[in-house]
């Protein structure tokens, strides 16, 4: 399955390329448009990336100035909580790039409503993202669209409050449109606990229903993956 969409990368350079990689579609957009709408997920994985991309060579690639941030998905807890995707985002990136507070649009997952924080919400993304990362899970969600999930089948709401199996379990998430109407999509996996759901993702035998992440299978997505969470594919990758 050798595909320019598909990067295999050592796991501790892999951050860098990343980077590299976000900053340059963020550059052309930001040509081509004067704008960019770029939304980040929280992880374990993408937090090295957002580092990497925050890091004075790299971000000074890109205008911050022009750029409008979003989230794909938010734990039900207050910003400054550990569990906030949006404090990992602002830790790892944000404290450390020129974005106008702003343009940075969180969501509010500690309202007390999060039906009408969704709501909210979706009234605030724009039509179109430009940029967006996620990652994958070892059971196959991305965002916070896991397996199974009423979710999946959305096809009108663009931000939904889900459950999810793993504390905590109620957040909000962008629903499949959003995800298949984004411009450049980049996925992170990293670690060999995720090699039996990527292996899948990308081998084109399974649905959003059974493995949400392939709602950016490649060619929408570009997949960026370490050894481990590439080693069940059926050939190699370059």
């Amino acid at each position: 399955m050798p595909s320019p969409n598909v990067v295999v990368e050592d796991s501790k350079a892999l951050p860098g390329r990343a980077a590299h990689w976000l900053a340059e579609m963020m550059a052309g957009v930001l040509a081509d448009r004067g704008e960019c709408a770029l939304a980040l997920s929280g992880g374990r994985t993408p937090a090295p990336v957002y580092a990497a991309l925050a890091a004075p060579d790299v971000s000074s690639r890109v205008n911050w100035s022009r750029v409008e941030v979003y989230f794909a998905d938010e734990r039900a807890v207050r910003p400054d909580d550990a569990e906030s995707n949006y404090r990992l985002v602002r830790e790892t990136l944000l404290a450390h790039v020129a974005v106008p507070e702003s343009r940075v649009h969180r969501m509010k997952g500690e309202s007390r409503d999060l039906d009408a924080a969704a709501a909210a919400y979706a009234r605030e993304l724009p039509g179109t993202l430009d940029v967006l990362v996620l990652g994958m899970g070892a059971d196959g969600h991305t965002a916070s669209l896991f397996p199974g999930s009423p979710a999946l089948l959305e096809h009108e709401r663009r931000v939904l409050v889900v459950e999810s199996p793993n504390p905590p379990t109620r957040r909000l998430t962008i629903t499949p449109p959003v995800i298949v109407s984004a411009r450049h999509v980049l996925v992170l996996v990293m670690g060999r606990e995720k090699a039996p759901m990527v292996a899948r993702a990308l081998d084109g035998d399974a649905e959003p229903g059974d493995l949400p992440a392939v709602l950016a299978r490649p060619p929408h997505g570009v997949w960026f993956l370490d050894p481990a969470a590439a080693a069940r594919l059926p050939r190699p990758v370059p």
